[in-house]
């Protein structure tokens, strides 16, 4: 069936359309109704049906016999350890920490905080959380000790799983130290610590609260799987934005198992069997979702990497991981591959490895760039494909669904609508946009299943954070419009957009124009207050390395280029270089605080800032002391 007819009626014949995928899943009782709202007049999927999302993810493939399939396979340059587990062998590790965990107490419906790096008993301990119906909270370990605090006393967790410590390239970053503070600041207390030893790393186990996880592994007994209902929740994942606490997204287990199930088929085109990778960290949505659940789900094999795309040890990491496990999908975020290729543009190292198990590269997290995409084309020679989604949402809302038949890629746009998601752009009067004018990007309800049902204890702000600007729809927060083709271009958040002497302008294509020159690596341009104008657009540049000395001119060129392609009325005039830009760990960009920087306005850092040093070189660069 083409994409435009199986598209129409996930929009029209929701109901029918989501019966038909939730039967594609083993459920214990499949769910009379599929489509109803709760007392809080929230939509739900699937209410009464019941299942259990470790068991689709483990137990189903060892009874399909499919047990000696390998199921993860973990790899970490930084420490030199690499590990494989079979769907029989991972089935046997989830059931004996499910036993540690019903040994300390924890029941159905406990909450466990989970804060650890990229390494297998973290996917363990969620998958062991889900067998036992336990809720899991993955907290990133990038988060310090006030972020960590925040979430226990939300959360209330009756344990908190941890590892000794974590490493990133030539840091060893103590996890202890960083736990204990939380537990002390909050006012909710755990039960206990779960302590995973690090050989390079040991902790000292000096409160009676710390319990040592391989001591208690050695004395378990496997636990079976719980009996779940759909609505059910599976885990609490916090959002982590620059102001405002935290919000608590809910994922439930039987939306969510059906949609991720989907879209690996639709979207990723990943049959049992493949092998899947997902750059990311269990910390973010994306290593929920196509780390662990996704693939695991679907049948296929995953990959655990503990490593950065370039210096473990070189911009040739990424590559030599496709080709040593023959990676079928591979999935990263924009900025990763922006920073290979400003390490090896010529693509020295990328021709040393054998890349000819590879379907596809997936790209999101953040905008991807045309000079990215072309680059990666260019490279590759096979499909790269900009999708966009978001924590809320869990998997695609919008990509060019390579299992159900690719279209034309358009660079710039993230693609069509996935199944489901009934996508508008709504004008602040709530009016519909005509095509290529831009506006708020809105999904109209309800959402399909896999979406976040709600908040943590906190429905009232997900009503007002979600549903309360344009009623009837779920606002996403993004702006960006459709062509005359169907094809939506996401162009940033919606606060991206800025007012120059009245006229309203996109930084994000000004970006787009200024990232396609050929010496730029990377950048960000965001609008600075002006006192006559308001607002302009500043530019803040990244050179490849071979450009360095030649400064001058290329802000001349990048000044002309975006004169060129939009008019005078850009008023884009100004280019500072930089040797790196603030982002996140998971990549992004912080261009709240290269704006806030540049107006010398104060600011609240971010606690998953990557490097706080960069926020220094930044302040040096713009004289701002």
């Amino acid at each position: 069936m083409s994409y435009p007819i199986k598209y129409d009626q996930s929009i029209s014949e929701k109901e029918d359309f989501w019966r038909i995928e939730a039967q594609k899943i083993n459920w214990f009782t499949f769910p009379e109704t599929i489509l109803s709202t709760d007392g809080d007049d929230l939509y739900r999927w699937y209410a009464g049906g019941k299942m259990n999302t470790s068991y689709l993810a483990l137990d189903v493939h060892v009874e399909q016999g499919r047990g000696e399939q390998l199921a993860l396979i973990y790899d970490s340059p930084v420490t030199g350890v690499k590990k494989q587990y079979t769907y029989s062998e991972l089935l046997y590790e989830v059931s004996l920490f499910a036993g540690v965990l019903k040994s300390q107490g924890v029941a159905k419906g406990d909450r466990i905080v989970i804060y650890m790096p990229m390494v297998p008993e973290a996917v363990i301990g969620m998958l062991a959380c889900a067998r036992i119906g336990a809720v899991h909270s993955v907290v990133f370990g990038g988060f310090a000790a006030h972020e960590l605090a925040i979430r226990i006393n939300d959360a209330r967790p009756k344990y908190i799983l941890m590892a000794s410590g974590g490493k990133e390239i030539d840091k060893i970053i103590p996890y202890k130290p960083i736990v204990d503070a939380a537990i002390k600041e909050a006012y909710f207390k755990p039960d206990g610590c779960i302590v995973l030893q690090r050989d390079f790393i040991p902790c000292n186990m000096e409160h009676d609260f710390d319990l040592d996880w391989e001591t208690l592994v050695s004395k378990a007994t496997p636990a079976t799987y719980e009996i779940m209902d759909a609505c059910d929740p599976l885990y609490i994942l916090y959002t982590s934005g620059t102001t405002g606490a935290p919000k608590g997204i809910v994922r439930d287990n039987g939306g969510h198992a059906v949609a991720l199930n989907s879209s690996m088929e639709y979207v990723y085109d990943a049959d049992p069997g493949n092998v899947f990778w997902a750059a990311s960290d269990i910390g973010w949505v994306v290593g929920h979702s196509y780390i662990v659940y996704g693939p695991l789900i679907r049948g296929c094999t995953t990959i655990l990497f503990e490593g950065k795309p370039i210096r473990t040890p070189d911009a040739g990491t990424f590559w030599r991981v496709i080709e040593e496990y023959k990676v079928n999908t591979f999935f990263t975020a924009p900025t990763a591959i922006r920073a290979i290729k400003k390490e090896d543009f010529e693509g020295e190292l990328f021709h040393k490895y054998d890349l000819s198990s590879l379907k596809y590269l997936f790209l999101a997290g953040e905008r991807t760039d045309v000079a990215t995409y072309e680059w990666a084309s260019e490279m590759l020679k096979r499909p790269v494909i900009d999708h966009w989604w978001q924590t809320e949402s869990g998997y695609p809302m919008l990509a060019n669904l390579a299992g159900v038949g690719l279209i034309p890629v358009k660079p710039g746009s993230a693609g069509k609508p996935m199944f489901g998601f009934d996508i508008r752009i709504l004008s602040p009067d709530h009016d519909f946009m005509p095509p290529n004018q831009e506006g708020a990007v809105v999904i109209k309800l309800p959402l399909p299943p896999g979406c976040l049902p709600g908040l943590w204890n906190d429905n009232d702000r997900f009503v007002s954070s979600y549903l309360t600007e344009f009623p009837g729809y779920y606002f996403s927060g993004d702006g960006g419009y459709r062509d005359d083709d169907g094809y939506i271009y996401i162009t940033g958040r919606m606060d991206d957009v800025i007012n120059v002497a009245g006229h309203r302008l996109s930084t994000s294509e000004m970006e787009e124009i200024v990232a396609g020159h050929y010496a730029v690596a990377e950048c960000a341009v965001v609008g600075c207050h002006d006192d006559m104008k308001g607002q302009l657009p500043v530019g803040f540049v990244v050179l490849k390395h071979s450009y360095d000395t030649q400064s001058n001119q290329i802000a001349l060129e990048l000044v002309a280029k975006v004169r060129d392609t939009i008019g005078a009325v850009a008023a884009f005039k100004t280019v500072y270089f930089v040797e790196r830009l603030p982002k996140t760990r998971s990549g992004k960009i912080l261009r709240k605080i290269i704006r806030a920087i540049a107006d010398n306005v104060p600011y609240q850092v971010p606690s998953t800032i990557e490097d706080m040093t960069v926020l220094a070189e930044l302040k040096w660069v713009l004289g701002k002391r």
